[in-house]
């Protein structure tokens, strides 16, 4: 505890003497840089009048530095919006609202970005402010793109003021940080021949509709507290003199699950990729479909779908996609025991594969012996299709053309 209030106090000394550098402007820090660079000329005083020069830009920078407290942002709040996730290589925009709650306006408003990690790079610097008046709101825009999958973290963006001559800016008000999720990007799976085997859902589906063929009529019962109210029947109500409720039974739905083979020793890191992304929109047609999509498999991460609020199936798998990591093998034995406890409730699986081989013919077939559909798609060069397994093109999924699955 001691040593971290020892180093706390070393950060605040250094900021105190870095607070030069961070009151000048990009202009201010690029004239300071060329004045100190032509101070090797100006050492012969005597020689020259370079030294002159250099005394008359520094006491400017110095000039201007005094007065950039002046020009703090007060009373101005500054907020970052930042989508949840975005996908590889789309473009991420970022909403800067600065809110100015004081009584003053202020004027030439810039917004300085923050470091951008190693795969991002700003595709659209945000535009300066030129007046924000009090009581007022004003907007900007400001975009980036990433070139690899998982979740990222953006440090704060600066709003400064500039002082006339723009050689320095005032004190910096900042947004907080922002987390967001770069995903596969979906390919682009126009049709999908789903298997029509059903399984019966015992205790109901919370994301089937109470509509159409959802449920069907298993009989009536008398009332018990908490059934809804809608399921109240008047005719049984009178027939019984007691209140009698209707008793639904869920019908049969397609409940899917999607396995994406991560094991790279099969394939390159390309088709990994090429394969998530296919696995993404596999995903998306089933859940625009009449489909429930149960189970998302990557490597031996078995992971269950589950209904949470504000999240759909699609946004939970792109979450898991995203973070999905590379293996050296394909470890079948692994991967069934951690099956088994879902089979009995899939109709069907999707299986996204690197490659085909006796060890994935093996494990295809021991999940088809226990009853479920598994219908399996390999990433590869060329398109090709056989009696065990249906490939796509790496090529097709990159470039975004229309998959007929």
């Amino acid at each position: 505890m001691k040593a971290r209030r020892q180093r706390a106090r070393l950060g605040r000394r250094l900021r105190g003497f870095g607070w030069p550098w961070s009151r000048l402007s990009r202009e201010g820090r690029a004239l300071f840089s060329i004045t100190c660079a032509a101070a090797v000329f100006g050492i012969d005083v005597g020689g020259s009048q370079t030294h002159v020069l250099l005394l008359a830009s520094l006491s400017w920078i110095a000039a201007t530095l005094v007065f950039s407290r002046a020009y703090r942002l007060t009373g101005v709040r500054m907020e970052l919006s930042v989508p949840h996730r975005v996908s590889v290589g789309d473009e991420l925009w970022l909403d800067i609202q600065l809110c100015n709650d004081g009584a003053q306006a202020h004027h030439r408003i810039r917004i300085e970005p923050p470091l951008m990690p190693h795969d991002g790079q700003f595709t659209r610097p945000a535009a300066e402010i030129e007046e924000l008046l009090p009581r007022a709101r004003a907007n900007t825009l400001a975009s980036a793109r990433f070139s690899a999958r998982g979740e990222h973290e953006l440090e704060a963006f600066r709003a400064v003021a500039l002082l006339p001559l723009g050689l320095s800016q005032g004190p910096a008000v900042r947004t907080p940080g922002a987390r967001f999720m770069v995903v596969p990007k979906l390919a682009k799976v126009v049709s999908f021949a789903t298997p029509h085997q059903r399984r019966q859902q015992p205790g109901g589906v919370n994301r089937a509709s109470r509509t159409g063929d959802a449920t069907d009529l298993l009989g009536l019962r008398p009332y018990r507290m908490g059934d809804p109210l809608r399921d109240l029947s008047a005719r049984a109500w009178a027939r019984h003199g007691k209140p009698m409720v209707r008793e639904y039974q869920e019908r049969h739905f397609t409940r899917f699950g999607v396995i994406v083979d991560t094991d790279v020793s099969a394939a390159s890191p390309a088709h990994l990729e090429g394969a998530l992304s296919l696995g993404a929109g596999i995903v998306a047609r089933l859940c625009a479909g009449e489909a429930l999509v149960e189970l998302l498999v990557t490597g031996q991460r078995v992971e269950p779908l589950f209904v949470q609020p504000g999240r759909s199936a699609l946004d939970q798998s792109l979450d898991l996609l995203a973070v999905a990591a590379s293996e050296s093998d394909f470890a079948s034995a692994r991967l069934m025991g951690r099956l088994v406890p879902h089979l009995s409730r899939l109709s069907s699986l999707v299986f996204v594969a690197l490659g085909w081989d006796e060890a994935r013919a093996a494990f295809v077939s021991w999940i088809e012996a226990r009853g479920v559909r598994c219908v399996v798609f390999v990433v590869g060069d060329e398109p090709e299709r056989s009696a065990r397994f249906t490939s796509v093109s790496l090529h097709a999924i990159s470039s975004g053309q229309e998959i007929a699955l």
